[in-house]
């Protein structure tokens, strides 16, 4: 038997265009990447023997004022983004390529947070010793995890519309959590020096 592939087709309706709900896989999957990225970096932490220092630069005193200026760096960037946010979002009046400066902001804040972390993480690893610290040790590693779902998110299609500000938000404040257990903290306790 031949089938005619030009032959009318009858009695089946045409295909109606898919209406679906996001799959549950959509948001599961950035949430385990985020768990996994963070708990990665706690256990290394953790079982890193920490070698007290893992780079410094010339002209800084210390690689405590290294970290701190491009920790303080990487938080300027990070408002720039906050407020680059609210003009693509509409909240504040902004520039047409508001959406350009809150790209290249977030990027050039992930690219000086990584030394940071590097340093964090090698040099003195995950502490608990004090609450300050500890806060700094658990947030450092959910940023990163937060960070790593945000961009995942990022790619997605058909979000609603206000998970990505709310995603966007956590990663603000917890790196403003950071900066101030870290940077603001050295500044008070050495001095505002490099």
């Amino acid at each position: 038997m031949t089938v005619d592939p030009n032959a009318a087709t009858q009695g089946f309706p045409s295909p109606q265009p898919a209406h679906r709900r996001p799959s549950a896989a959509r948001y599961l999957v950035p949430a385990l990447v985020a768990a996994a990225v963070a708990v990665g970096l706690g256990v290394y932490g953790k079982v890193h023997d920490p070698a007290g220092t893992a780079f410094n630069l010339a002209g800084f005193s210390s690689s405590g004022a290294v970290k701190t200026w491009l920790a303080t760096t990487a938080f300027g960037f990070a408002v720039v983004q906050l407020v680059s946010a609210f003009m693509v979002y509409g909240r504040l009046p902004g520039p047409s390529w508001s959406g350009v400066l809150h790209r290249w902001s977030g990027r050039v804040a992930f690219l000086v947070a990584v030394p940071v972390a590097v340093h964090c993480l090698y040099a003195f690893g995950y502490q608990t010793y004090e609450p300050r610290v500890l806060w700094h040790s658990l947030l450092g590693c959910f940023f990163f995890g937060a960070f790593s779902a945000k961009m995942l998110l990022l790619r997605s299609e058909r979000l609603p519309g206000w998970l990505l500000p709310i995603v966007g938000g956590i990663v603000f404040t917890v790196l403003t959590v950071i900066w101030l257990t870290s940077a603001l903290w050295f500044f008070r306790t050495f001095g505002v020096t490099t």
